[in-house]
């Protein structure tokens, strides 16, 4: 059964406005198909919430109200959480028009976001150092390290979470996901570089690791945490040669279909892509 897709009106009626910034999320759309960026980003074609996506985004609500209750000095337990997500679930299926198979399907995959976030707590270490962040914005000037060339656009973005430990800080990002693996750096590789060379412009200092931390949907779920070392200048280097690329095509309005294994999870993939001929 293929997805409906919403065709709404472009906020904009050019590209100018995707030029006001690069955020992590539109880069990596980019990176994985610029003709399925051009659908949702200038076209404005919104694809539906699928079951998946929508669980991950309550796991990470509930995940900020956990971190922002220590952030405030309260104590909070996971018992305060679940509850929390349940509070929260109806508004949230309404705001994103969520729609469900049945009552059995929604009631069993807001089980499923509870237990993932209680898992997640339940190995929570205490001593891991300060969130100075919960899912916050961060937002510098692109100016590439290695030219000084100013690109004349701001990085934007959404951190899920920086910790202050005693070595250092701690770049958090969190996913959730199917299977236990260990993530490719590279396929996290933009993302990655992007919040460092965020959080270097805002918070005057250099990472000291990035992390992965992967909410696995098994029978039992499970929790894995990925460390990276800091972004060094091949990283930077990589990520403003893609930016720069990225700009290009906003600037040319060329945007092409990129094949690939991804095109599996892509609603666009039997409507508008199937529709396009260049």
């Amino acid at each position: 059964m293929i997805a409906t897709l919403t065709r709404a009106s472009p906020a904009r009626d050019n590209n100018s406005g995707l030029l006001d910034y690069v955020s992590p999320t539109r880069l990596n759309t980019w990176v994985s198909c610029p003709l399925k960026f051009k659908l949702r980003y200038v076209d404005g074609i919104k694809e539906p919430t699928s079951p998946s996506l929508f669980l991950g985004k309550r796991v990470h609500a509930g995940l900020e109200f956990f971190y922002r209750q220590i952030q405030a000095g309260e104590n909070v337990t996971s018992a305060d959480v679940s509850q929390h997500i349940s509070d929260s679930w109806d508004e949230a299926v309404t705001a994103e028009d969520m729609q469900f198979a049945s009552f059995d399907d929604e009631a069993a995959l807001k089980c499923q976001t509870i237990g993932l976030v209680g898992a997640y707590l339940d190995r929570h270490d205490s001593k891991e150092g300060f969130p100075i962040a919960v899912e916050s914005p961060l937002e510098c000037p692109l100016i590439e390290p290695h030219t000084g060339a100013d690109l004349g656009t701001a990085l934007f973005g959404f951190v899920d979470l920086i910790l202050e430990t005693p070595t250092g800080m701690t770049i958090v990002d969190f996913k959730t996901a199917a299977r236990t693996s260990a993530p490719l750096e590279i396929s996290h590789e933009v993302q990655l570089s992007c919040y460092a060379y965020a959080f270097r412009h805002v918070f005057g200092a250099t990472e000291q690791e990035l992390q992965i931390r992967s909410l696995i949907k098994t029978k039992t779920p499970k929790v894995e945490t990925h460390r990276y070392p800091a972004r060094g200048d091949a990283h930077f280097r990589r990520l403003f040669a893609v930016i720069r690329a990225y700009l290009d095509d906003l600037q040319s309005n060329r945007f092409v279909y990129r094949p690939g294994w991804t095109c599996s999870m892509c609603d666009y993939r039997e409507t508008d892509c199937r529709q396009w001929q260049g």
